[in-house]
């Protein structure tokens, strides 16, 4: 991914250690060591798998967006299965569901051994290039005049 040369050494994925190494539509792959990304007490601090799965996630969602396109994570959910204190872990990212405007990846994240450390669901608002910008459908209808005809068109959508 490109990134804009006045914050190229203010990457957070570069102080976590975090390495993509499959980058695909319908899969994004990536590492992460514990070391350097743990809790006061010696184990993997939670917020970093929720940053790792959401750099996954997001990455996924770029794909997806397309050349020229962008993508930002909305909501994001994580499940932390058991504690690691050492090891470099690994996240699989795979869609859910993919469409023009939204889209929802599961990650995996699992230790050297292969168990489930971490699994996190993203969904991200997606805008891809050359696609119509501006209000959605319903902004399009005119606006309602009275402070009644606004409360029944709110009960309906």
């Amino acid at each position: 991914m490109n990134v804009d040369g006045a914050y190229e050494n203010e990457q957070l994925t570069g102080r976590m250690g975090i390495e993509i190494t499959i980058c695909e539509p319908g899969l994004v792959v990536g590492t992460m060591p514990v070391t350097g990304n743990r809790q006061p007490i010696g184990i993997l601090h939670g917020g970093a798998n929720a940053a790792f799965a959401e750099t996954l996630g997001s990455v996924a969602a770029f794909l997806h967006a397309g050349p020229g396109g962008n993508a930002v994570g909305v909501d994001l959910s994580c499940t932390h299965h058991r504690w690691v204190s050492s090891g470099t872990l690994t996240g699989v990212c795979r869609p859910l569901d993919e469409r023009t405007a939204m889209a929802s990846y599961e990650i995996v994240v699992t230790d050297g051994s292969g168990n489930r450390v971490c699994t996190a669901q993203l969904t991200c608002a997606v805008r891809r290039a050359g696609g119509r910008r501006g209000p959605g459908p319903r902004s399009m209808s005119p606006a309602p005049r009275t402070t009644t005809e606004r409360s029944i068109r709110t009960e309906h959508r």
